[in-house]
This record gives C-alpha cells, sequence and structure tokens, in this order.
C-alpha cells in the first residue's frame, strides 16, 4: 500500500496537538479560579473558599500531569517527522522553547508539590505564593508556545542564511520575535479562551452537585465565581477575536478571505457570510445567508471599501476554504452562544432564581463541551488558514516534512498513538469522574469548619480576657477611689 508521508505526518501532528491541547487551557482557566479563591479565603476566613481551593487543586493536578505527559510528544516529533522545519526554524523556535523551559516549566512544576502537598506543611501564605506562581508557570508556558507560533504566522526580526545547502531562518531582535505583528493579540485571545474553558469546567461540576443537592454551600459559591470570569472573558473575547481578524486580514489576507469564503474582491464592501457552506470549485458560497458590506466595515469601518478576496493570490497558494470557513465559523458562533449564555445566568443570578432554575442549569452541566470545541477549533481555523504555508510566505508545508521517513512507518506510529492517547484519554476520563462524583473531602469540610470554630473561641476567650482585665481594673479603680 502506497502510503503519502507528508499527508500522515500533518494527521499524526495534529492528532498530537488536539490531544494536547485538552489539557494546558484547563490548566491556566482553573488556576485564575484558584488563586482567586485563595486569596478570598486569606482575607474572609471563610472556611468554604478553602474548600473549595482545594478541591480545585486537585483537578488542576490531573490535567497538569496529563499535559506534560502529552506535550512533550509534539517536540519529537519536531525532529522525527518535520526535519527540514525544524533546520529552517532551529534558532526561532529553540530560543522560545528554551525561554518556556527556564520561565515557564521550572517554574510551574517546582512550586506544584507544594501547591498540591504543602498546605498542612507551609503556612497560608506561602501556600498563596505557590498558587499565584504555578497559575503564572502555566500562563508564561502558554505565552512562549504562542509567541513560536505566531512567528510562523507573521515572522519577524530575522534574517535566511545559507547553512550546508539549505536556508535557515537566524534571530537578528530577539525582541522583534517576540513582538512580531500578531504575537499579543493571538496571546490574548488564547488567554482569554482558556478562562473560558477553566470556568466552564467549574460551572458545570457545581451545577452538577447543585442539581444533586451535594456540596451545595462550596457549589454555589464556586458557581458564581466561574460565571464571573466567563461573562468578562466571553464579552473580552469578542473584542480580541475582533481585533485579530483585522490583523489577520492585514498580513495573512489569503486567510481571512478563506475564513469569510471571499472569493471574489469586488469594487464595493464586502458581505459577512453568517451561515453557509463554501463551493472551492465553483468560487461560491452555498447556502449563504449574509450581511452586506459587514465584512468591510468589521475591517476598514467602512462598509464600501473592498476586502481582498481570494481571486487576488494564485489557486495553489489558497488554504482549504471548506474547513477554514466551517472550524472558524463554528468557533465564532460558541463564542456567542457563551456571552449569551453567561448574561442570561448573571441576571437570574442577581435576581436570585437561577439556582432554582433547574433547566438551565442542566444547560451549563453540558455546556462544557461547547469550550473544548471552541479552544480546538480556534486552533484549527488558524493552522488550516495559514496552509499551503508552514512559515507564512518562507516555506511550504510540502517542503518541510522529513523525506527520509517512509510512509508507512508515519503510518504505524499513527496506530500507536491512537491506542496510547484513547488509553490515556481514558484513564483521564475515569480519574476526574471519580473526583468529581467523590467532590470536596469531608474531611476539607470537618478541618476547616473545626479551623472556623477554634478561631471563634479564640476570639472569644481573648475577648473574655479583654473584659476580665477591663472589669479587674475598674474594681481596683473604684477601691483606690474609696
Amino acid at each position: 500500500m502506497d502510503f503519502d508521508p507528508l499527508l500522515l505526518s500533518r494527521i499524526q501532528f495534529a492528532l498530537t496537538v488536539a490531544f494536547h491541547y485538552l489539557f494546558p487551557p484547563l490548566t491556566i482557566g482553573l488556576g485564575v479560579i484558584m488563586v482567586f479563591t485563595e486569596w478570598q479565603y486569606l482575607r474572609t476566613k471563610d472556611v468554604q473558599y478553602e474548600v473549595m481551593a482545594k478541591f480545585w487543586t486537585r483537578i488542576f493536578a490531573i490535567n497538569f500531569a496529563l499535559g506534560v505527559a502529552s506535550g512533550i510528544v509534539m517536540e519529537f516529533q519536531f525532529g522525527t517527522n518535520w526535519a527540514t522545519y525544524s533546520r529552517f526554524v532551529g534558532d526561532v523556535f529553540g530560543s522560545a522553547l528554551a525561554a518556556e523551559g527556564i520561565f515557564a516549566f521550572f517554574l510551574e512544576s517546582g512550586f506544584l508539590a507544594v501547591l498540591v502537598f504543602g498546605w498542612d506543611r507551609v503556612s497560608p501564605r506561602v501556600h498563596f505564593l505557590s498558587t499565584v506562581l504555578v497559575s503564572l508557570g502555566s500562563m508564561f508556558s502558554a505565552i512562549w508556545i504562542v509567541v513560536a507560533n505566531s512567528w510562523q504566522q507573521t515572522p519577524a526580526g530575522f534574517r535566511l542564511v545559507e547553512h550546508q545547502g539549505a536556508l535557515r531562518a537566524e534571530i537578528t531582535d530577539f525582541w522583534a520575535v517576540v513582538f512580531n505583528p500578531s504575537s499579543m493579540i493571538r496571546l490574548s485571545h488564547v488567554l482569554i479562551g482558556a478562562f473560558i474553558l477553566g470556568a466552564f469546567v467549574v460551572m458545570s461540576i457545581t451545577a452538577y452537585y447543585i442539581l444533586r443537592g451535594r456540596h451545595v454551600e462550596m457549589a454555589k459559591k464556586s458557581f458564581a465565581v466561574a460565571l464571573a470570569l466567563a461573562l468578562v472573558s466571553s464579552v473580552a473575547q469578542l473584542v480580541t477575536g475582533h481585533y485579530h481578524a483585522v490583523k489577520v486580514a492585514e498580513h495573512q489576507p489569503a486567510k481571512l478571505a478563506a475564513f469569510e469564503g471571499h472569493f471574489e474582491t469586488g469594487e464595493g464592501g464586502a458581505p459577512l457570510h453568517i451561515i453557509g457552506l463554501p463551493d472551492q470549485k465553483e468560487k461560491t458560497v452555498r447556502y449563504s445567508v449574509a450581511i452586506p458590506g459587514l465584512l468591510s466595515w468589521l475591517v476598514h469601518m467602512d462598509s464600501s471599501k473592498p476586502v481582498k478576496g481570494l481571486d487576488q493570490f494564485p489557486e495553489e497558494d489558497w488554504p482549504p476554504v471548506a474547513l477554514s470557513f466551517v472550524s472558524y465559523h463554528v468557533m465564532v458562533g460558541l463564542g456567542l452562544y457563551f456571552i449569551l449564555l453567561t448574561v442570561v445566568a448573571a441576571v437570574m443570578y442577581k435576581r436570585g432564581t437561577l439556582f432554582q432554575t433547574r433547566w438551565l442549569l442542566w444547560v451549563f452541566v453540558f455546556s462544557v463541551i461547547g469550550p473544548y470545541i471552541s479552544n480546538q477549533l480556534g486552533w484549527m481555523a488558524a493552522e488550516v488558514g495559514r496552509q499551503p504555508w508552514i512559515v507564512y510566505g518562507l516555506l511550504r508545508t510540502s517542503e518541510a516534512y522529513s523525506q527520509s521517513v517512509p510512509g508507512g512507518q508515519v503510518a504505524t506510529s499513527i496506530g500507536m498513538f491512537l491506542v496510547i492517547y484513547l488509553l490515556l484519554a481514558a484513564v483521564w476520563i475515569y480519574v476526574m469522574n471519580d473526583k468529581i462524583q467523590h467532590g470536596p473531602d469531608e474531611a476539607d469540610a470537618t478541618g476547616a469548619a473545626a479551623k472556623e470554630g477554634l478561631a471563634g473561641i479564640r476570639e472569644a476567650i481573648l475577648k473574655g480576657e479583654e473584659g476580665s482585665l477591663t472589669a479587674t481594673a475598674e474594681e481596683e479603680e473604684e477601691g483606690s477611689q474609696r
């Protein structure tokens, strides 16, 4: 059987990245919630916040472990399946990945043990510091990965040199690489997407608890915290998504044209397709519902100004239009759904009816699927829309794979990866379900309540002693007057 090594290498890397990306966004989003809940415990001494922090830390640790295990594989694939690409970007990616290891991974993993096992071994303030540093470490990791990927989209701060008969990119300005034209807006978009996922996971689990009448006090407080994060993040994501699209229009116009199924440039304003199905062969969008001039207005703030269509580029430089269009539009549609759902929930929470509205709580239980899908589709749209370039305008994907690796070997490794990842997914689902069904440890709640009780007793004793001392002083004063 004749195997296409390029196609199989792309499929293998896509599967690896898709599986890995189930975990980092959740740890980033949960990290923010963990920091807030532990800070609230230190500030208010409300024991339920401590219970919350301990429970979400356990969920965080599970996903952190699987994220590390699945992420290492990708870096090996750079050398095995994408040798030409690795030689071309080695100087740029080496710097970014080294920075991730130094500034992110060591920080995150170094304080993770204190975060997970240090509750009764270090002071509350030291433990809170470890929570903050682990959360920052997860974000720093995202920063360097997004910087490296954004450089592929909008290369900057480099020069091309010939090395052993092949071109490679060498850094001439490190900070130009870091702040390349798309990195910061893409970073904000990625981080906010992670916040949305973390918030929806918390709301899904706590809505389930409330519906079942379990851990109700903790669940209501956790839901309220997550709802606030989800509402703010969902609205912010709409804003960052808009500015990200404007950057794409400026630096990768063929990608934006594929996202919007915009085949013909035309002389007037470009319509925005709300729904439809692009037909690349016929160069049209079938079953389209479109708003005239809206794409031009979003890109140029002028509904009559043309937007570059795919007709401005050679057809061999077109991305796969249908996949780019569908992944992008479903992602945007889910983002609008998150805004609508969280606004409705926030209004009902303010009215005091949210936790009595069982149908809406069930919606939140299952809506957690949405952020997982939207995060995956966001990366799919970004990577598919960049094709046929692996480094935009510099290196084609068809020139970047390891030509010495036979297709049969790639196919065999895909089969092995599928088996391993299915087993890891089964373990993940089993352990997550076990933790969720178990809920917060009763020992956490009891111990927290005991600490609160001891604090109250201590306060009462101190007040009693203060009152006794005051009474004694008054008696002595009265005696002296007599």
